[in-house]
């Protein structure tokens, strides 16, 4: 476990693809449990340590996640994710070429920010999503926003801000735009990634401290994975 960011109130850690932020039917140890653990042993904690959950990433999903240390911090985070006032950031790679078969999508994605508004309506027995042009009964309406920033001759690195929280939404929807994310079988990537990862990653997080109204901005380390290494370095 990495830890990006501490303090009284909130802790920060770089979750790593795989590793389930909150317990689940599968039994397996989860994040929550082994950032308490972390706690506990730093700060000589006797008896149940207090920890909130307030998000969480898909499995196959790294990167940031906040978690709560106090139940007032619990409190005004839960209000702050709900109105949209923590900014999150992910990065993730797709293929190049399916970008390019959308050539004025991508013209435009190099030179900036672009809007996709979709439909979502979850399937909770398939644990998926379904993206519709059009509003359906019991569809949430989606919106993200992206840009490419960086790109290589096979694949290209978008830079992706969420105006909505939908269950899988950037899966769902850079799939349905003819881009699944790279290693995402679920979505229609045509090969996994040989870690079971999807490259997708939450990359920042910018918000005001829910107590002492400080800014807090973070960034997670990029995968040890050579082709986020390699399109990383060609981010300007």
């Amino acid at each position: 476990m990495e830890v990006i960011y501490e303090d009284n109130h909130i802790i920060i850690v770089n979750k790593q693809s795989g590793e389930i932020v909150q317990g689940d039917k599968t039994g397996d140890r989860p994040l929550s449990d082994i950032v308490k653990d972390y706690i506990k042993v730093k700060y000589q904690k006797p008896g149940e340590v207090f920890l909130g959950v307030v998000h969480r990433l898909d499995r196959p999903v790294s990167g940031l996640v906040v978690f709560a240390r106090t139940s007032k911090a619990l409190t005004r985070l839960n209000k702050m994710f709900a109105e949209s006032e923590v900014h999150k950031t992910y990065w993730a790679i797709v293929r190049s070429e399916e970008l390019r078969v959308k050539s004025e999508e991508f013209a435009a994605a190099i030179q900036g920010w672009q809007t996709l508004t979709h439909w979502l309506v979850r399937n909770e027995k398939q644990n998926k999503s379904y993206a519709y042009d059009h509003e359906k009964p019991n569809a949430k309406k989606a919106i993200l926003k992206y840009r490419a920033i960086a790109h290589s001759d096979n694949y290209t690195l978008l830079e992706v801000n969420l105006m909505t929280g939908r269950h899988h939404q950037i899966r769902c929807q850079l799939a349905e735009m003819g881009c699944p994310i790279k290693g995402d079988l679920k979505y229609g990537a045509p090969r996994s990634n040989p870690d079971g990862s999807i490259s997708l990653m939450s990359r920042r997080v910018d918000f005001i401290h829910p107590v002492s109204k400080e800014r807090i901005t973070v960034e997670a380390p990029l995968p040890d994975d050579p082709l986020w290494q390699a399109l990383g370095r060609l981010v300007k």
